[in-house]
């Protein structure tokens, strides 16, 4: 199959969706599909490679680093009516992706949507909550401009049928548990940061903005001072938030992006995964913290909605409840027989998903909507004939 992938977010550019698109991208080509990448270009000295369509873009606001892929639709047809793809799946919802839906639907293209990223939420966060009722009309808009819309939890299913998105389909994420292991905790890195064999880490990995909730983050950690005195924080990500944090938090240790085993190494070295994020579609670092070993607590929605139970694996805490969050954290850093226990069972809780499964259930309903768009034109074809003889 000859397969197409549109996004406004790649590697190099490091966040959830990037490397969820280049995970199901890579999956797709295991299997054997011939796959094309539309994005923007991400610098003056970024270029295609042979199966890439680059566009062009613009900064997206209070996103350093990152781009929003402007508005392409006759090159798309181009490139399609030249290479017809199967099916298309668009990634994010931004010009590009509007792009590629019309340009699918006028060349009779199945396509997929993802929905990765909560923007109604964002206008919140923002301090335009105001908006957040257009975002998810515009959403909603968008997403059912495709014939499905692929979703990673039963709870995003159930929410987005009740606000009347049609053709939500579920697609479970994985996490790579041979990359992500206990195996790579490091003492020689937790000496860098101050810490030995017996000192508390609490981690957060991830974007250091607003939307994240990182306030309840250094409001919980200050209260497990009271319990542990030398307890360390550390911070690996980064974002518009992080040099007020900073300057605001000298103890706090800042270790900026990391990537593939030294992340693994990070996430491993930790003692609690501190995770206050109300704005996450999924939250992968979720599994990647619990395949790591490390005791989490998190809000009871997302990631942690499917995989972490609460006095199991960490805290689950009912959304909104920043009082419960912080009682949480705090009781889990205080205990450390709880928290060896909570080791063992956080990989366990993951220990069985595989991207691999993930490529396959990807593959399935790609081709679904292919069969479903090649058994109408033969409908609609057979009419035709029957009505002219």
């Amino acid at each position: 199959m000859r397969y197409a992938i549109v996004t406004e977010t790649y590697p190099p550019e490091i966040n959830g969706v990037a490397l969820t698109v280049q995970g199901l991208e890579l999956g797709l080509r295991t299997r054997g599909h011939a796959v094309q990448l539309v994005r923007p270009r991400q610098g003056v000295l970024d270029s295609a490679t042979a199966h890439e369509v680059l566009v062009r873009g613009a900064p997206l606001p209070r996103y350093p680093g990152l781009r929003l892929g402007l508005p392409a639709t006759r090159r798309l047809e181009t490139a399609w009516r030249a290479a017809r793809p199967d099916a298309v799946y668009v990634a994010t919802e931004g010009p590009l992706g509007w792009s590629a839906l019309r340009a699918a639907r006028r060349l009779g293209i199945p396509a997929a949507t993802g929905f990765h990223t909560r923007f109604d939420e964002y206008m919140r966060d923002y301090g335009v909550g105001f908006l957040a009722g257009a975002a998810l009309r515009w959403m909603r808009r968008f997403h059912n401009s495709a014939d499905a819309t692929l979703v990673p939890t039963r709870e995003l299913v159930e929410l987005l049928q009740a606000q009347r998105f049609d053709n939500v389909v579920r697609l479970p994420r994985a996490v790579d548990t041979e990359l992500f292991t206990p195996d790579h905790r490091d003492p020689a890195l937790r000496a860098q940061w101050g810490a030995d064999t017996q000192t508390l880490v609490a981690i957060y990995v991830g974007r250091i903005a607003a939307e994240k909730n990182l306030d309840l983050a250094v409001r919980a950690f200050r209260q497990m001072q009271a319990v542990r005195p030398d307890a360390r924080f550390v911070w690996v990500g980064d974002g518009p938030a992080r040099a007020k944090l900073e300057h605001d938090n000298p103890d706090f240790i800042f270790c900026g992006v990391q990537r593939g085993q030294a992340l693994a190494r990070h996430f491993a070295s930790g003692d609690l995964f501190v995770f206050p994020s109300l704005s996450e579609t999924f939250g992968n670092v979720t599994l990647e913290a619990l395949a790591s070993g490390v005791p989490t607590v998190a809000y009871d929605y997302g990631a942690a909605r499917e995989y972490l139970r609460d006095a199991i694996h960490g805290a689950a805490i009912a959304p909104g409840d920043h009082a419960g969050f912080i009682a949480q954290c705090v009781r889990i850093a205080a205990d450390e027989v709880a928290r060896e226990t909570m080791r063992d069972a956080a990989r366990q809780a993951v220990i069985t998903l595989r991207p691999e499964q993930v490529s396959a259930d990807f593959d399935a309903l790609l081709q679904q909507l292919v069969d479903a768009r090649h058994n109408t034109d033969t409908i609609s074809t057979t009419t035709a004939e029957r009505e002219a003889s």
